[in-house]
């Protein structure tokens, strides 16, 4: 079974997520996160959130619908398509980047030109090997109507981004008139994905981190520290390396001292949530495979079944949004610092919140020598910091961890009470789950008032006084971590 798939299972039974609707078999691309799930990932939102807030971010929360006037002037009305192929033997249809892996061509930017692939190449139907197959485009809009008869139209966004570009000059008077200027917005994004797949990574209805980071591209002060830790990089001719981010900048492989900052700061945020970092890399966009708006992007990608999946963009997006609304809309999108009346470039770190849940979860699982699978979640964003335990319910055992249970939750509300199945399958789940600490209330605790507390990663067991392990949140417990250290 591969990783994913073993998520995926561990996932449903656990609670982190499934797929929708089940009942009615289920719609590709449409997943419900359960209630350990939940917590996760709003744990990954808060962290991902606190990190561009401690560097001046503005937050906002705009409608997931807009008019047809915003996709117009971003372009996604003509632009944001794939290019997919069907078979007419088998009705089989695929995104055709699919059907071009393994060949070293290209990803072509028309359904004409790929159709010349098709023809020259000899390419088949993954499905049935027919080689009757044609390639279209297929828009990846979700349309919703209109409010009233005549009126523009209205879709789903596919991306929050378009919500921060139009209300950019409400924006930069927040932040007084200076750049730069950082506004992050977190929310649904909706596409209709031609082959939803691999439950959360490629859906319909997603999760992003979105960050439009506005400046002078004359004077910023963003570029990397000197920090000697290496960086996973692939460049668009793919060429591998892993340097400092400050080494990259200085050689030339990344040619934006913003654009290097962003990457350093990305790298630290995604190891930091739990993810490998000898499984994560940055690569660098070929020519042909640009968005319509970007003139540079870095992926963050992390490596899952083998396979290199994004998680994280981080693009040059220029003056291409302000420009294109300040002409469709006809008001200004210019900024005036100083003696300079200009429109501000925009750097956009765009991050998949569901991808990185994923990617989390995958590098986060170890099989011990018994079998028993371990989700090492990182103790700042597991669920649940602690599982509270009877040994047996008897003897009064349960009656005192329920009151060890009452005393520790209005401390830390992120506990959990279980006294079902034996002490051991208790602790398995709890490891599936990614709770780092377990605490057993057992005879010795009828005598002298202590508890056994269980680290999950080590295994090892301590003893510690009932109120001292109520004096605080576990993770800041200073009688909790002197017992690991």
């Amino acid at each position: 079974m591969s990783d994913i798939q073993d998520i995926i299972e561990i996932a449903k039974r656990r609670g982190f997520f499934w797929q929708s609707s089940g009942i009615y078999g289920g719609v590709s691309g449409l997943y419900t996160y359960g209630p350990l799930g939940s917590i996760l990932k709003r744990n990954i939102i808060s962290a991902w959130a606190d990190s561009y807030i401690s560097i001046g971010a503005l937050m906002v929360d705009s409608p997931v619908i807009a008019q047809e006037d915003v996709f117009r002037a971003s372009g996604h009305l003509e632009r944001f398509t794939d290019l997919i192929y069907e078979c007419s033997s088998c009705k089989f249809r695929q995104k055709f980047e699919t059907l071009l892996e393994g060949t070293g061509k290209g990803v072509p930017s028309s359904a004409e030109e790929a159709m010349k692939i098709v023809s020259s190449s000899g390419l088949k139907c993954g499905n049935c090997g027919s080689d009757k197959i044609a390639v279209t485009d297929f828009n990846l809009m979700f349309p919703v109507g209109t409010v009233r008869a005549g009126e523009s139209r209205l879709f789903l966004r596919p991306e929050t981004a378009q919500g921060i570009f139009v209300d950019f000059q409400l924006l930069i008077r927040q932040n007084r008139d200076k750049l730069p200027l950082i506004v992050i917005q977190t929310g649904e994004g909706f596409r209709n994905e031609v082959a939803p797949r691999n439950a959360i990574i490629r859906l319909r209805e997603f999760s992003m981190g979105e960050v439009e980071v506005f400046m002078d591209p004359e004077s910023h002060p963003f570029t990397p520290d000197s920090s000697k830790e290496p960086v996973n990089l692939m460049d668009r001719d793919g060429k591998n390396m892993a340097l400092p981010v400050s080494d990259a900048l200085s050689s030339g492989i990344v040619a934006d001292p913003a654009m290097a900052f962003f990457i350093q700061k990305t790298h630290r945020l995604l190891t930091g949530l739990g993810i490998d970092p000898g499984k994560l890399r940055f690569r660098q966009h070929r020519r042909d495979e640009l968005a319509h708006y970007s003139s540079d992007c870095w992926d963050a990608e992390a490596l899952m079944d083998d396979t290199w999946i994004e998680i994280v963009g981080i693009s040059d997006r220029g003056t291409y949004d302000l420009t294109r609304h300040q002409s469709h809309s006809g008001k200004s999108m210019e900024v005036k610092i100083g003696d300079k009346t200009f429109i501000p470039k925009v750097l956009e770190p765009a991050h998949g919140i569901d991808r990185i849940l994923m990617a989390t979860l995958v590098h986060s699982r170890r099989v011990t020598d018994k079998g028993y699978v371990v989700m090492s979640l990182k103790k700042e964003i597991a669920p649940y910091k602690l599982a509270i335990f009877p040994l047996f319910k008897k003897d009064g055992l349960s009656e005192i961890a329920v009151d060890i249970f009452s005393r520790y939750s209005k401390i830390d509300p992120y506990c959990i009470y279980d006294e079902s199945g034996s002490i051991g399958k208790r602790y398995a789940r709890q490891d599936e789950a990614g709770t780092p600490y377990c605490v057993t209330v057992d005879y010795q605790t009828k005598d002298d008032h202590t508890v056994t507390i269980r680290e999950r990663d080590s295994g090892k067991q301590k003893r510690i006084l009932i109120d001292d392990l109520v004096s605080g949140p576990v993770l800041g417990n200073k009688y909790v971590i002197s017992a690991f250290d």
